[in-house]
């Protein structure tokens, strides 16, 4: 089994000495992905429904980078600077995710990179390229 590394054009850089994206055989890693506009560099929003839209933009992104779509994904990681956001990160995840639904934890967490509201990280699985 070989390691590929997965960079997307349209989703943020990584801020630290790690990957966007990883594929392993039929698996696909993401970073946990932040509510970064992967143009400006910035949060797309104060505000978790913005961030958590954003977030989950750039997931797709990572994915699409690797040949999947987020109906691979198996696992996602919802990591929450506010467990009391959860609602509203529910209802914007509910927007990308309709069917079919991977498995998912969801953490309040002490803080996150850049005092985000919300980081999303997914595992994915599809076809070898």
């Amino acid at each position: 089994m070989t390691k590929e590394i997965i960079t997307a054009k349209n989703a943020p850089k990584a801020i630290g000495p790690y990957s966007a994206g990883v594929r392993a055989g039929h698996f696909i890693f993401t970073a946990g992905q932040l509510g970064i506009d992967p143009l400006t560099g910035d949060f797309a929003s104060d505000e978790i429904v913005g961030q958590t839209r954003q977030a989950l933009t750039n997931l797709k992104a990572i994915l699409e980078a690797a040949g999947a779509s987020l109906k691979d994904v198996v696992k996602t990681t919802v990591f929450l600077r506010d467990m009391g956001d959860f609602g509203a990160m529910n209802a914007v995840y509910a927007e990308f995710f309709t069917e079919d639904f991977p498995a998912r934890s969801a953490v309040q967490v002490a803080r996150l990179p850049k005092d985000a509201a919300v980081e999303i990280e997914a595992v994915a699985v599809c076809s070898e390229r």
